[in-house]
């Protein structure tokens, strides 16, 4: 009894109505979240449609419960696994079909590889800025900062996922054996302003030296979001409190002294060190005629490593590809400057493992199927051919 139940949910698992019915699945969750963008951005879309296991999507009153498109993805894999290559045929008319599915598989995993594994943000230059790190376009952090007698700055950092749902009475403890204190949040805001007191202030909202963060709606773009966070430094002898307002526009960071120490603490967006700096040294733009509209733009970059300089020009359609990092030419700015005024250039920065893999998944799948159809294509030209022989000879009989 076991056993049939297995075979048929092995059966069941790799069947051709599975296939159809998660790519169906998929066409929908697509066409969807596509819809979805016009409300809530493309950041929270990927999210609740794409990256989830489970979603409730709104049809107006109409609560609808769908799978997300992180479980229908694992579960075709599953599926192509099975049916696909494990249970096919295997002769000389299946071959190219098994690759075929092969490539497809490599396709999903690569994007798997960049779901879990990816980093991706920008870096921000005017001419004759450098920078050797990239920050997040949607993550925030926490950073405390100590200078050491050394010269070097040691930072310890709390990434967003164990802060994010700190609320009062459900704080966030951020602990480290290198700081003298506890950072304590309080309240974290995905969106909001700095504010100073007024009498139309709610007397439950928390005020700080006489400002409070004002939360606003989140926009439908992700990337104008801009977090605040209630803080307190707990320390770690007495218990002594300091506390302060954390927000994500701030110019400075908030210092404070612990026991002859200082320290900086910021909340900021989540930032990678690059293993080599790029330094902007023009910035070009070409407009179309008689239009304010850029045409192209590009930027002449220095890329410092281990000492050695080299000039690299990044394009609309060219990146530059280093130690794993790719960096593309995404934007510029600022958008209503004038004839002269000084521009920067946003440079797309991504560390994704899998860069290549669709490539050479796109390369497998193309040799699949020209096996397959190449097969059938010989098959047909022999077939015809034994025909027409057949009718040449018959020809010469009649005649």
């Amino acid at each position: 009894m076991t056993m049939r139940f297995i075979e048929k949910f092995v059966d069941g698992l790799s069947s051709i109505w599975l296939s159809c019915t998660l790519l169906t699945l998929l066409g929908l969750l697509t066409w969807l979240g596509t819809l979805e963008q016009v409300n809530t951005g493309l950041f929270e879309v990927q999210r609740k449609y794409f990256d989830s296991i489970f979603l409730i999507h709104k049809a107006g009153p109409i609560a609808i419960p769908l799978p997300g498109a992180a479980l229908v993805m694992g579960v075709l894999f599953v599926n192509l696994l099975l049916g696909g290559i494990l249970r096919l045929r295997k002769d000389s008319s299946t071959w190219g079909i098994l690759v075929t599915h092969v490539g497809i598989l490599m396709l999903i995993v690569a994007g798997y590889v960049k779901f879990a594994f990816a980093e991706d943000g920008h870096v921000t230059l005017y001419e004759g800025e450098r920078s050797n790190t990239f920050e997040s376009y949607h993550h925030w952090e926490i950073a405390a900062s100590e200078a050491l007698p050394s010269g070097e700055l040691r930072e310890i950092v709390s990434k967003q996922e164990f802060f994010e749902n700190a609320v009062p009475g459900a704080e966030a403890r951020l602990r480290s054996t290198d700081l003298p204190f506890e950072i304590e949040v309080t309240h974290f805001l995905a969106n909001c302003r700095v504010l100073p007191k007024g009498p139309m202030v709610s007397a439950s909202v928390p005020v700080i030296e006489g400002y409070f963060l004002d939360e606003q709606p989140k926009e439908a773009q992700n990337e104008g979001n801009i977090a605040g966070a209630y803080v307190a430094l707990v320390d770690r002898a007495n218990g002594a409190r300091k506390e302060a307002i954390l927000w994500g526009a701030s110019r400075d960071p908030w210092t404070v002294e612990f026991g002859g120490r200082k320290f900086g603490i910021e909340l900021r967006r989540e930032q990678w060190v690059m293993p080599f700096s790029v330094a902007l040294e023009d910035f070009e733009k070409e407009d179309h005629p008689r239009m304010m509209m850029p045409k192209s733009f590009s930027s002449e970059v220095v890329v410092t490593e281990g000492g050695a300089d080299r000039k690299v020009k990044i394009s609309m359609n060219e990146p530059l590809r280093q130690k794993g990092l790719v960096l593309y030419q995404a934007s510029w700015g600022p958008s209503n400057a004038r004839p002269g005024d000084p521009l920067f250039s946003t440079l797309a920065v991504v560390r994704n493992p899998a860069d290549q893999y669709p490539l050479y998944s796109c390369l497998v799948i193309a040799l699949g199927l020209v096996m397959h159809f190449g097969r059938k294509l010989f098959k047909h030209i022999r077939a015809e051919s034994l025909r027409n022989a057949s009718a040449a000879t018959s020809a010469q009989k009649a005649s």
